[in-house]
């Protein structure tokens, strides 16, 4: 398959739905995007209710198989961006990398397709099952992830690729000031504390982390979004990763962190005062010992970790909570107080963390 191109469109504009409304494909529009894609004849056509709202999906029977059909959610649709992404899984899929492969258009081989101002993909659609919570599930995505790091080591492209993330970022430092002041205005000396305690904390973090040397560590291309929703599992091992729109240049610690936190995290159901403060530490080591089979992390790695994690627990938290005051369907400030506990829990068992993680 070649390299995705932004090169074909057409006039018109998309059709808009309510907010909160799962977007829909339009019978118009799905009998012209399949017209393009040689996937024979059509068996059935289903919604698959998952993901973004606004990006609807259609899993697709064929005599040629199943394919998921993907309409591109606007704010994620310019060709240029979607093209870089595309040009990481092809170059992984050419290596054997666990994803779903693009298909391309019948014309002209294309990866994307362009229509009235839309971009269409389609995939190959793969099984599988969520992230079991088991030391063995967590163990194979740090190997996931570090071959993922290793595939595109010599991975080079014509588009820009982006740059930043949760550590040292001035959206989340702006977002904490937005969330101060929130708290604020809602009163209380303990609502004041939360916000200081957020913002310290985070600030501590990052400076720990420039402290351990990370501008001068090598970046290249990372996942960025590395958690259990971004897995399919089949029997513990990780069968498909997606969702690379994300993807961009920085230091490999920083997916690591972010993926050693997602995969330990320990929430649970109903009152968010009850979920744990710790992490399992069984499952944070062995999701470091998988990346560590295939590549070593440096002391200085290692102990930035723990802090990095910290930032990206806070970040995560942080940006939802300032702009709606909710994290998904829980209110915000008992979701902050929660990760507050987590945060000092963390800070307290840092050098333990590292000290796990160096064996």
């Amino acid at each position: 398959m070649n390299h995705p191109s932004a090169v074909m469109s057409a006039s018109g504009s998309g059709q808009q739905k309510q907010s909160g409304v799962r977007e829909q494909f339009s019978l118009e529009e799905l009998a012209v995007v399949l017209s393009h894609f040689e996937i024979g004849t059509v068996e059935s056509v289903q919604e698959y209710a998952r993901g973004s709202r606004k990006a609807p999906k259609l899993l697709i029977a064929s005599e040629q198989g199943r394919f998921l059909l993907k309409r591109r959610a606007r704010g994620r649709d310019d060709p240029f961006k979607v093209a870089f992404t595309h040009a990481i899984q092809l170059h992984l899929a050419n290596k054997q990398f666990p994803l779903p492969h693009l298909i391309g258009t019948k014309l002209d081989n294309n990866s994307m397709f362009q229509w009235r101002g839309q971009v269409y993909e389609l995939f190959e659609y793969i099984p599988g099952q969520g992230f079991a919570h088991t030391a063995e599930a967590s163990f194979d995505a740090g190997h996931t992830l570090a071959l993922f790091h290793k595939l595109l080591a010599d991975f080079t492209t014509q588009y820009q690729p982006p740059t930043g993330s949760y550590h040292a970022a001035q959206v989340i430092e702006q977002g904490l000031q937005m969330l101060q002041g929130n708290l604020l205005s809602a009163g209380g000396q303990d609502l004041r504390e939360l916000g200081d305690c957020l913002a310290q904390s985070y600030g501590e973090a990052s400076k720990a982390v420039e402290a351990e040397g990370i501008g001068r560590w090598p970046r290249r291309i990372c996942h960025a979004d590395w958690h259990p929703g971004n897995m399919l599992y089949r029997d513990n091992r990780v069968v498909a990763v997606i969702d690379y729109d994300s993807c961009r240049l920085l230091a490999p610690v920083v997916d690591v962190a972010n993926g050693a936190l997602q995969f330990s995290v320990i929430y649970g159901d109903g009152d968010v005062s009850t979920w744990p403060e710790n992490i399992d530490e069984k499952r944070y080591l062995q999701f470091l010992a998988g990346y560590e089979e295939i590549t070593i992390l440096s002391e200085a790695e290692i102990r930035a970790i723990p802090w990095l994690m910290i930032e990206a627990l806070i970040a995560e938290a942080v940006l939802p909570i300032a702009a709606t005051g909710t994290f998904g369907k829980v209110e915000g400030v008992p979701f902050l107080h929660m990760v507050q506990r987590k945060l000092k829990w963390m800070q307290d068992n840092r050098k333990r963390l590292s000290d796990i993680a160096s064996g």
